[in-house]
Parts: C-alpha cells; sequence; structure tokens
C-alpha cells in the first residue's frame, strides 16, 4: 500500500514537472515579438553569391518606427554570412550590375535618396545622381554604362513658396505628384554624362530592361493613385535605339511581374484572367514584333500563378499556389508542356518568389515552415531545398502545437480547405477552446508554413491552450479562378458560411469546445470577425475585428481602391446595390450581437477608413452592448508598421480573448483592463 502511494506521488510529481516544462518553452508573446524576418534580395550573376535581408523588430523601448533593416551578403559555397554593407553606410536597394563586378544602392544623402556606385575592389562609393526629389527605385543598364530609374515630380517654386505661406491645400486626388521615368548615362569613373526623362504625363509604378539594354518594358497608369495600380496599369514597352514606344500591351486588370525573354524577343507576365479577376492568377506570353499575347496558363487551372520569368529562350518558369501549397513550373513557350520542378508539399518548406543567377544555375528562397518562421534556401535546380541561414535558433527550443491540413465539406457540398495548429499537448477527446484567424483580400490564403505574427499569434494561443484554424473559405487564391469568384457580387455570403462550417467541424471531429470559440482577422477577415460578432453572433464569445469593413455603403465611399472593390467584388454600382449591400454590413446587424467586441486599427488607414471601426462601435454601443472597445493608433495606416501599436495589439487580443473565450467572463461583466502597459515590456522611468 505504501509502495502504491509513493509510486503515485512520484506520478504525480513527474506530471507537474512535465506540465511546467510545456508551459515553459512554449512560445510565449514576448518571444514572438522579438522574431526575425528574412528576404532574398538578388543572385549574383555567377550564382556564387546572395544578397538578402534580414528584418529585426523594434523592441519596446525603443524609439517608434519599423523593423531594423540589415543586409546581409551570403557566401553560397561556405553558406557563411557577412554584412553587405560597413557599418558607416547606410545603403538600400542594393544591385549588382550584369556582369556582378559593381554594386549600386540607394543611400540618403541631403535629405533625398540618390544613387551610389561601389566598383569592383574599392571601399569608397561614387555618388551617381543629384535628383532634387530622389530616387524611388533603380536599375542598371545591363550595358554597365547607365541607369534607369523612377523620381516623383519635384513642387514648383510657386507650389513651394504658397506651401510656406500656409495655403497648402489639399487636392483629393487632383494635383498629384507622378513618378516619372529616367534614362541616365555614366563614364568610367561613375560620373553622370547624360540624362533623359522618358515619361512626363503617366505614373510609372516598375520596369524592366531587357539582357541587352535595348528594350525597357514599364507598367504606367494616368495617376499615382493605389486604386490606378490595382486595376488600370499597361505595359509600355520602350525602344532604347529609336526612342519611342513600340508597343503597349493589351493586359487587363491586376497585373503582376513581367520579364524579357533572353534573346528579348518575348515578354512574359503574370496577370488576371478578366477585369472581375481578383487576384493575379495567370501566366502569358507576349511577341514584342506583332503583340501576340497566349495565356500559357492550363484551362479551368485549379490554382493561382504569381510570378514568372525565364529558364532560357524556349521555356518559362512561374511561381504557382495549388491550395495550401506553392509549386515552380516550367512551361514552353511553342507547345506548352509543363513540368513541376519543385513541390513544397514534398519538401515541406513554404518558399517565395525565387531569385535567380545567370543561365538558371543557382536559385534561392526566403521560406518558411510550420515550425521555422522565415530563413533562407538555396536550390541547384534539382533535389531538396538546403537551409543555408538560421535566423532565428531560439525557436528550436521551444515547444510548438502541430500543425496539419484539414478538409471539409461546406453546407453545399464543396470542399474546403484549411490549417488547423492544435493546442500543445493536445489529446484526442478532450475539449479545448477554439480561434479562428480568418485571412484578408479575401484574395489571399493560408499556406501552410510558419502562421503566426502580431495579428494573428497562432503559436501564442497554441501555447496557452488554444485550437487555432485558418481556413481557406470561397474566396480565397490557390483554388483557381471559378472558386475564387464564388466571393463576387455576394460579400459576407457562402464565403463566410464556410468560416461557420468550419467551426461546426471543428468541434464535431477535433474536439473544439462550442461554448469556447473566438475570431480574429484583418481587413477582409476584419470584416468576417466582425460579421460573426454580428449576423453570426452564437458562433463565438469574443472577436478582434482588426481594420475591418462593417459598413459596405460608406465603406465604398471612403476606400481608396474605389475602382477594385466595383469590378472584381461588388461588379455592380452601388446604386444598383443598396439594399443587399446594406443587409450585408455588420452595422445592420449590430443590434443582435451577443459577442464581446475588440475593434482595433490605424487612425490614418487609406484602405478601410477608420470612420467604419467608429460605425460599428456607436452602434454597440447605442444599443447598449456591454462588451465593446475601439482602439485606434495614431500614424498607423492599413496595418501598424511600428512596433508600438504591434506590441498593444498582440497582447490586447491575447488578454480578450482569454477573458471571454479561455475563462468565459460574463459578457454583461467587467471588460478586460483597459490598460494593459504592464505587459509591453517597458522600463519605466516616470
Amino acid at each position: 500500500m505504501r509502495s502504491y502511494s509513493i509510486a503515485g506521488l512520484f506520478l504525480a510529481m513527474l506530471l507537474i514537472v512535465s506540465t511546467q516544462t510545456i508551459a515553459q518553452d512554449v512560445l510565449g508573446p514576448d518571444e514572438l515579438l522579438q522574431l526575425k524576418s528574412s528576404r532574398t534580395v538578388q543572385m549574383h550573376p555567377d550564382g556564387s553569391k546572395l544578397i538578402y535581408v534580414v528584418y529585426t523588430p523594434r523592441t519596446a523601448n525603443e524609439a517608434p518606427g519599423g523593423s531594423h533593416v540589415k543586409y546581409m551578403l551570403l557566401d553560397l559555397e561556405s553558406n557563411q554570412s557577412s554584412p553587405l554593407f560597413n557599418s558607416g553606410v547606410k545603403g538600400v536597394s542594393p544591385q549588382w550590375s550584369h556582369d556582378g563586378k559593381h554594386l549600386a544602392f540607394r543611400m540618403r544623402t541631403d535629405g533625398a535618396y540618390q544613387i551610389f556606385v561601389l566598383p569592383e575592389g574599392e571601399k569608397e562609393a561614387v555618388k551617381v545622381t543629384s535628383e532634387s526629389n530622389g530616387v524611388n527605385s533603380f536599375q542598371w543598364n545591363p550595358d554597365g554604362k547607365g541607369f534607369a530609374y523612377l523620381s516623383t515630380t519635384p513642387a514648383s517654386e510657386k507650389e513651394k513658396a504658397l506651401k510656406k505661406r500656409g495655403y497648402d491645400f489639399i487636392y483629393y486626388e487632383e494635383n498629384i505628384k507622378n513618378d516619372n521615368l529616367f534614362l541616365i548615362k555614366i563614364d568610367d569613373s561613375y560620373k553622370q554624362t547624360a540624362k533623359k526623362q522618358l515619361t512626363n504625363d503617366v505614373n510609372v509604378w516598375d520596369f524592366n530592361f531587357d539582357n541587352k539594354g535595348k528594350q525597357l518594358a514599364y507598367s504606367a497608369t494616368g495617376l499615382k493613385l493605389i486604386d490606378q495600380k490595382y486595376m488600370f496599369r499597361k505595359i509600355h514597352v520602350y525602344n532604347l535605339e529609336t526612342g519611342q514606344v513600340k508597343r503597349v500591351l493589351n493586359n487587363v486588370g491586376k497585373l503582376g511581374n513581367y520579364n524579357f525573354s533572353p534573346d528579348g524577343l518575348y515578354l512574359t507576365y503574370t496577370g488576371a484572367l478578366n477585369i472581375n479577376d481578383h487576384a493575379v492568377s495567370q501566366v502569358y506570353n507576349v511577341t514584342i514584333e506583332n503583340g501576340e499575347t497566349i495565356n500559357l496558363t492550363p484551362q479551368n487551372y485549379k490554382g493561382h500563378i504569381s510570378w514568372c520569368g525565364w529558364k532560357n529562350n524556349k521555356e518559362i518558369v512561374y511561381l504557382a499556389h495549388e491550395g495550401v501549397y506553392p509549386k515552380l513550373y516550367t512551361i514552353a513557350v511553342k507547345n506548352k508542356k509543363r513540368k513541376l520542378i519543385l513541390d513544397a508539399k514534398t519538401g515541406g518548406i513554404i518558399f517565395s518568389t525565387p531569385v535567380i543567377s545567370n543561365g538558371f544555375k543557382s536559385l534561392a528562397f526566403s521560406a518558411s515552415t510550420p515550425t521555422d518562421m522565415s530563413n533562407i534556401y538555396k536550390w541547384q535546380g534539382k533535389g531538396e531545398l538546403t537551409k543555408v541561414t538560421d535566423i532565428n535558433p531560439e525557436l528550436s527550443k521551444n515547444t510548438l502545437g502541430k500543425q496539419e491540413v484539414i478538409n471539409f465539406e461546406a453546407r453545399d457540398g464543396l470542399n474546403i480547405e484549411g490549417l488547423l495548429m492544435k493546442p500543445v499537448g493536445y489529446k484526442t477527446g478532450e475539449k479545448y477552446p477554439l480561434i479562428v484567424y480568418v485571412h484578408g483580400g479575401p484574395e489571399s490564403h493560408h499556406s501552410n508554413g510558419w502562421l503566426t505574427g502580431y495579428s494573428t499569434p497562432g503559436q501564442v494561443m497554441a501555447g496557452k491552450g488554444y485550437m487555432v484554424a485558418y481556413f481557406n473559405y470561397r474566396a480565397s487564391t490557390g483554388y483557381g479562378v471559378d472558386f475564387a469568384m464564388e466571393g463576387f457580387e455576394d460579400p459576407a455570403g457562402k464565403e463566410f458560411d464556410d468560416l461557420a462550417d468550419g467551426i461546426d467541424y471543428l468541434v464535431k471531429n477535433y474536439g473544439a469546445d462550442k461554448n469556447r470559440v473566438g475570431m480574429a482577422g484583418g481587413s477582409y477577415g476584419g470584416y468576417a470577425s466582425a460579421w460573426f460578432a454580428t449576423y453570426y453572433t452564437d458562433y463565438i464569445k469574443a472577436a478582434a475585428v482588426f481594420v475591418g469593413i462593417t459598413n459596405i455603403i460608406s465603406k465604398k465611399g471612403t476606400t481608396d481602391i474605389a475602382y477594385e472593390e466595383l469590378y472584381v467584388h461588388s461588379g455592380k454600382p452601388l446604386e444598383e446595390q443598396w439594399e443587399m449591400n446594406l443587409k450585408r454590413s455588420p452595422v445592420y446587424h449590430a443590434h443582435k450581437s451577443k459577442t464581446a467586441t475588440l475593434i482595433y486599427g490605424g487612425a490614418a488607414d487609406p484602405r478601410i477608413h477608420p470612420s467604419q471601426s467608429m460605425e460599428l462601435y456607436r452602434r454597440m454601443k447605442m444599443n447598449e452592448h456591454p462588451a465593446v472597445r475601439l482602439v485606434q493608433y495614431p500614424g498607423e495606416g492599413h496595418g501598424n508598421r511600428k512596433q508600438v501599436g504591434r506590441i498593444d495589439v498582440l497582447y490586447r487580443q491575447i488578454n480578450w480573448m482569454d477573458w471571454y473565450v479561455k475563462d468565459l467572463k460574463p459578457f454583461d461583466g467587467p471588460m478586460p483592463p483597459l490598460d494593459i502597459s504592464d505587459h509591453y515590456g517597458l522600463d519605466w522611468d516616470y
């Protein structure tokens, strides 16, 4: 009897120690806020080196701002990295010349960014440009003897004088200063010898040389408006030898990237299928000489193509997203025969757009996995990707929730895919609180990689005992244009019904507690959260509405992407949809809400105006809602860039969900503390 008691006591102690160990090594919010991310910039033409960038979040005690940016040089033979720039050089946008001998970059001097060149073997960079408004972006001319760049039209002397005297009025969407395209020549000492402005009456968004420096493709719109960039960019092909625009392509709707073939005879680009396609989804090839354009995308393709380039003169390479996995294909220009060359489903590494050396000899990607936020990988065109950095080694010490792909049948029989992050220590048969994180867009999707961020802290919640779901609901990308069009002219219809069906599925099959469900999302995901806080209020206990749509009617009158909304979402003018738009707005159903609703977002958001948040808050308050709070972040736009707002969003959302979902505090009781600054990690000196 005594030995049994000792054994039982020993077992109990083991369980306590085990539980404490799990509790101590899960990913905490403070650790999440320290994680770094990476991005590839450029492969050296010979494939021996790679420029990449590391983003390090600012700490709570630093001045408000975005992440620190550090450019790194990676030797792909030794896999060793070192800083690209000396400590005194604050360069950005680094770019090797086409022969790989010289490095150009932008650096701020006298209040504006200019082009500098660091010649091969030299330690001092040479200033090339002296634009009064600076250089926004640039590219080497392949001949190595000059650059193309964009610079914003400067204010006139009269405009400067009026501003100085207080007459600097805002003329909404008029008197906009466009970005102009310039060509310059440089001599052997990198001094500018000639300059030519190529555009005057349009705004140029981006551009690309052909490999011989004889042609320059650029996309342009009439004005520098984000709505025009989204919907109305046209590709122009400029001939450097004649000085004339040779061709304007008839691309329609949303436009992705574009590149000349190595011989300059073709130009491939990614773009929409038509004006109503809400995302870049197709790959096209254009014969420059006659303008013939061919869509190389397989018919009824169940995926989305987001980027394209060239393997050689006969084959295009493109990046596609099929469900929760990206894939890299080649396709022959003449017979459209395609070949899958890299599949994330096989390797488990969710890679991004590749950077490629000359001759397609070496490729590099920034990538993630379900347990690794961000790292750089290299690839030689066959076999597996090789990880070459380890920028967050501390993650290996954390116990993370297991992530798996799930599929369920929606109420009308359509298959919906998603991802489930199980709570740390998950046991079949037990019940767990559930958080649903909804992606924005809706022209976006979740991939089976790292899913945790400041506004969607999945692994943090999994460490706290939550089940976390990410559904690729109808209208998501990655499943073909037809699937994406399910949301066309039907806001908050089948797309959000899918979310409800997904919750039901997890309750029935995975142990999600139907009485403890929360939802959070930003932008269109914020719209979903607001919809569930009102129309589908019986489904969730708490909602976190981040920069979310709450009134479709007023949103159409205040957004900076009104034409995008019309062409790829509404399909019809507001005048033909008044009643439907009203009834698909969360404010219309606000009086029904029994969901604790946290509303937050940037006070300077041009996409979804801050008044959207105010409207939902006010309608709830006027209906005596006892658990609604509105928090706005000064100077922030559509998502928080500064660390101070990110820190608050993270801790405020966690507190809100713990209070109403995990702990089931009463809906009509006290709300969580308003001041949560003790969580920030500040060094107090007041």
